[in-house]
């Protein structure tokens, strides 16, 4: 009987094969999907950090604007004569550097 159970483990190939497998695939995880997403929220935070008076912004809701004023969490935008109290998390990185490409180099 306990020669079958040693047998049948011998075919499976105990976990050796199993940590085979598996170890290139959270490699592959890390360096396709967490790494860049890791890369991309650290430039995101520079660019909010680097916002000062006078930038050319992007709004995630698509508002092109110009900073008139720089608080702690809070940034004031103008367009077009209208003014609007934004939060600093709502600046899009990808479309800020499109409209600003001085910012676009100083986040390289």
């Amino acid at each position: 009987m306990n020669f079958t159970l040693l047998q049948a483990a011998a075919a499976n190939g105990g976990g050796w094969s199993q940590l085979i497998f598996f170890v290139p695939m959270i490699a592959i995880f890390y360096f396709f999907m967490i790494r860049p997403q890791m890369k991309k929220q650290k430039d995101q935070k520079k660019l909010i950090d680097s916002i000062a008076k006078g930038d050319k912004i992007v709004t995630l809701g698509g508002i092109q604007a110009k900073v008139t004023e720089v608080n702690d969490n809070y940034l004031i935008i103008e367009s077009e004569g209208t003014k609007l109290r934004i939060n600093k998390s709502a600046v899009s990185l990808e479309a800020t550097q499109a409209v600003n490409p001085a910012k676009k180099e100083e986040t390289k």
